[in-house]
């Protein structure tokens, strides 16, 4: 899959729980290969997943809370600062 969008890269790209019948090790290839793309193809990714070690891997995280029934919410954390302050130290 991944081989034919090298040949025909789209801006986006979503993905939806790919990564969910991956062990651990794939995972981290995974997200390895995801990035490699990312940098070749100039295209973002969207990924939808509940697997802590892509979610670890990415720059920004979005997530759905319902701080009271039937009301939702959208949450954003950049994960890119954090990144930063670490090779700063």
């Amino acid at each position: 899959v991944f081989a034919v969008f090298l040949t025909s890269p789209a801006p986006i790209c979503v993905l939806d729980e790919v990564d969910a019948p991956l062990d651990d090790a794939n995972v981290i290839r995974f997200c390895s290969l995801l990035d490699e793309l990312a940098k070749i193809t100039e295209t973002k990714f969207i990924i939808i997943t509940h697997h802590a070690l892509t979610m670890a891997k990415m720059d920004r995280l979005f997530g759905v809370t319902m701080g009271e029934s039937g009301v939702s919410q959208l949450v954003s954390v950049d994960l890119q600062p954090g990144s930063q302050l670490e090779a700063a130290e």
